[in-house]
């Protein structure tokens, strides 16, 4: 195995992982949680009646696990596309490397604040009017997140799908993208059996959650010049 794929597995998972942590998505965890069970933050929180609470934690963690499969299928299945339109490009590896990797680098440039693109940088979010969804309605919520993803997080999946089509090996992009996938899931299942303690500590986090971006953006770079400087 290659050192630069290697290295693609770990900033993929890391990736995903400091996404969680951002400013575009960990302030929605705890509505997307709400929304999805129809539990108040009350409830959440481990307020709640005595009787009540092995029943919310159990909703709380099923509605979880399939909001992260309806976005990890979206991931994947996005991943796959790419690489398969690379693929279809073989011919041109050498040029969409390159390519490929000035485009991380300037991905990661816009994530770290050095640059701003508005496009990129302002947060679009959905409103919900209701709370409370079916068990097929979270997998259906999850895909809309990742279909939807707020624009200040997307250049880290851009950067994801952007090496994932150079590489044109199906197989890579769809580990690439199951390790993005699961570098988010684990701390958002981990913020559901949690809750609790989540909310309490919310407050702290937030107040780091520019230099987490800072750090997405910094390893992106380096992803880039790796590959660019690589071949």
């Amino acid at each position: 195995m290659q050192t630069t794929e290697q290295i693609s597995y770990v900033v993929s998972f890391t990736a995903g992982f400091l996404m969680f942590f951002s400013p575009c998505i960990l302030p929605l965890v705890p509505s997307y949680l709400s929304y999805l069970t129809g539990v108040s933050f009350q409830e959440l929180s481990g307020e709640a009646e005595l009787s009540e609470k092995k029943r919310i934690r159990l909703l709380t963690l099923v509605h979880a696990l399939l909001f992260i499969a309806g976005f990890s299928i979206v991931f994947i299945l996005l991943g796959l596309t790419v690489t398969v339109l690379g693929k279809a490009l073989f011919e041109y590896q050498v040029i969409l490397k390159r390519l490929g990797a000035i485009l991380i680098i300037f991905f990661g440039l816009v994530i770290s604040g050095v640059l701003k693109v508005g496009i990129l940088t302002n947060e679009k979010r959905i409103a919900y009017k209701k709370t409370g969804v079916t068990l097929i309605g979270s997998i259906l919520v999850g895909a809309t997140f990742a279909l939807a993803w707020t624009p200040c997080a997307g250049p880290v999946l851009g950067s994801i799908l952007v090496y994932a089509s150079t590489t044109a090996n199906l197989r890579l992009g769809f580990e690439l993208l199951s390790l993005f996938s699961l570098g988010l899931a684990i701390p958002f299942f981990l913020a559901a059996v949690l809750m609790n303690s989540f909310l309490l500590y919310f407050k702290k986090i937030k107040a780091h959650l520019k230099k987490v971006n800072i750090l997405a953006g910094a390893i992106l770079i380096i992803f880039g010049l790796i590959i660019l400087i690589g071949g």
